[in-house]
């Protein structure tokens, strides 16, 4: 607080000293400074009164006159426009000034024609206060404001990003451990069939009244036959009649011997099956650990504080967003993954509300981009402490649609699909095909886009998004119960396309009257650990269109190649509407299945726009 009082003082000292300065007989600095100082809240009594004092002991009478009732001329304009507008523009204060001095000046020579003022100085004095006004009252502003301000600190090391790096390197350290440990098995090794072998004959034939005969007689061929015993029962799962035959001659017992190497055979399978299961589970927590290990380098890549560096425009900022009515509290610019920017700032207003919009002006200007509040911003801003995001407006819109029919017969579709934009700049569509049809499908590919949009809705990367919800749809381990997963996520800034096929059916983009496609021959989520998804990159330009279809929609084609075909249907539509394109697709379609659904059919459309 003293340093503000020291401030003010320090106003008033120079206005009074305003009052000395003269060009031409005339004193412009009066006004311009007085209008300068006045813009800024705090201490305008004090500044008026003081430079009052100063033209009674330095100004003859008819210039106190004159200026006086200039000073009485701004006070009255910037009160209305603050009362108006909640602020004063600068131009407004400096045109209020720079012409009530003229015209006083030219009115006051009019009434003494003793003292006839030339109207080219008085022109020139308005001139000239309109420019000083408009200088120093960013001068005064930067003095009183950002004097204030400490300066901006110097980074410190960013000990929390290297701590999550840590963590993410010990997770994949762990997840290596996991992926090296024993693979799956799908046959029995040689000491395993030798363990069964002894197994089987410490049952059987050690209460055996012949076993020294069968064993332990060198030219016994009991070892022989009961290895291929077992071989056959490993290859065929049942015993070669050849060799049930042979064994006959030499054992009473070959009927029960053979029910007990059915049964440990059996055991091994199961113990077989149970190993490769637990292995399985290691490479789904391997691939967890490896999403966590992402994840965690993911918040440690920090955006950059570029605060320091555009200072400058910062204090425009404040500048502008003060003669709106708004006071800035603080401010912090940052530069985003692909140079965006975006501009973090915490405002309030001192009386009754602003609109959004004059901030959002007064941020384009100061920084000269196009910036856009982001979602759900509030429209007004009011007497509390109000954080505001903005974010660097998008090259492109984008706008989708979509058509879907339900198969004859059934009551819910078994497609799912979902539009996103989790962040300004991005647009995410998703498209999931249950194996089968109805409800139970349907539940199948639901859980599948909830589980996306959770993850990306939580700040997950797409990538690590479908690999934590293919971890999870795994552990499920219902059989027969999968779902294809289409993703084509559009970067507005720049139009590029990145396409996630697993499973899911045939992605067409039309360019001008060209119409490509993108193929896929992946599995679906849920059928393995080891994720195969299919990824690919696209350049879209304005008015280019992206089309994604289940696979109902060109299995039913009944036409040997049903791409072919679906290209020649979008080139054959034209229209620059989303949600025709869509609906179109489906009527062509129809034709083709006769006017029925024999399985569910979606199209999703989408397209990007040069704002």
């Amino acid at each position: 607080m003293n340093r503000i009082g020291t401030k003010r003082a320090v106003m008033c000292i120079v206005g009074i000293a305003a009052c000395k300065l003269e060009l031409a007989g005339c004193f412009p600095f009066i006004p311009a400074f007085f209008a300068a100082a006045y813009l800024e809240p705090g201490g305008r009594a004090w500044v008026a009164l003081s430079m009052l004092c100063g033209m009674a002991f330095i100004l003859p009478m008819t210039a106190m006159a004159k200026y006086t009732m200039t000073l009485l001329v701004i006070w009255v304009v910037i009160r209305l426009s603050e009362w108006v507008n909640r602020g004063c523009f600068t131009w407004v204060a400096a045109l209020a000034a720079g012409c009530s001095s003229t015209l006083l000046s030219l009115a006051g020579g009019m009434i003494n024609m003793k003292n006839q003022v030339n109207p080219v100085i008085a022109v020139m004095e308005g001139a000239f206060v309109v420019a000083a006004t408009m200088i120093l009252s960013r001068g005064v502003h930067i003095f009183m404001e950002f004097s204030l301000v400490k300066p901006v600190p110097l980074p410190e090391p960013d000990r929390e990003g290297e701590r999550l790096r840590t963590y993410a390197r010990s997770f994949q350290d762990l997840s290596g451990i996991f992926a090296k440990m024993n693979m799956e098995r799908s046959s029995f090794t040689s000491e395993e069939m030798g363990r069964m072998q002894n197994e089987i004959t410490g049952k059987m034939c050690v209460s055996c009244e012949q076993c020294a005969l069968c064993w332990e007689a060198e030219d016994s061929p009991m070892y022989g036959y009961l290895s291929a015993l077992l071989q056959s029962i490993r290859q065929a799962g049942s015993i070669d009649r050849d060799v049930e035959l042979k064994m006959q001659e030499y054992c009473p017992y070959l009927q029960e011997m053979a029910a007990e190497a059915l049964r440990v055979f059996e055991r091994a399978r199961l113990n077989m099956a149970w190993y490769n299961r637990l292995i399985q589970n290691r490479e789904v927590i391997a691939d967890q650990l490896d999403a966590m290990a992402n994840i965690m380098e993911d918040c440690a890549r920090n955006d950059e504080d570029i605060s320091r560096e555009n200072r400058g425009q910062l204090q425009d900022l404040t500048f502008r967003a003060k003669e709106r009515g708004i006071r800035v509290i603080d401010s912090h610019l940052w530069r985003k993954e692909g140079g965006r920017h975006q501009l973090v700032m915490q405002v309030m207003v001192k009386d009754g509300c602003v609109t959004t919009k004059e901030l959002t002006r007064a941020v384009c200007g100061a920084l000269h981009r196009k910036m856009i509040p982001q979602k759900d911003t509030k429209t007004l801003i009011g007497k509390g402490v109000n954080t505001y995001v903005y974010d660097e407006e998008p090259v492109y819109q984008g706008m989708y649609g979509v058509a879907r029919m339900v198969q004859d017969g059934a009551a819910v579709s078994g497609d799912n699909f979902s539009f996103l934009e989790p962040e300004s700049g991005r647009l995410i569509l998703c498209l999931s095909d249950g194996m089968g049809s109805g409800s139970i499908a349907c539940k199948e590919s639901e859980l599948v886009i909830e589980l996306i949009e959770r993850f990306l809705e939580a700040g997950f990367d797409i990538e690590t998004a479908v690999r934590v919800m293919n971890s999870a749809m795994v552990m499920k381990g219902d059989d027969d119960l999968f779902s294809t997963v289409d993703i084509s996520e559009i970067n507005l800034y720049d139009g590029t396309c990145h396409f996630y096929k697993i499973g899911a059916s045939a992605t067409f983009i039309r360019q001008e009257k060209q119409v490509d496609c993108l193929m896929s021959t992946s599995l679906p989520v849920g059928v393995s650990c080891h994720l195969d998804m299919e990824q690919s990159m696209r350049q879209l330009h304005s008015g280019d269109f992206l089309v994604m279809v289940s696979d109902g929609v060109l299995e039913y084609l009944h036409v040997p190649h049903p791409e072919e075909t679906m290209q020649e249907i979008i080139e054959s539509i034209e229209t620059n509407n989303a949600t025709i394109l869509a609906k179109r697709i489906m009527e062509r379609v129809l034709l083709y299945t006769g006017g029925e659904a024999p399985d569910d059919m979606t199209v999703l459309t989408a397209v990007i726009w040069e704002k």
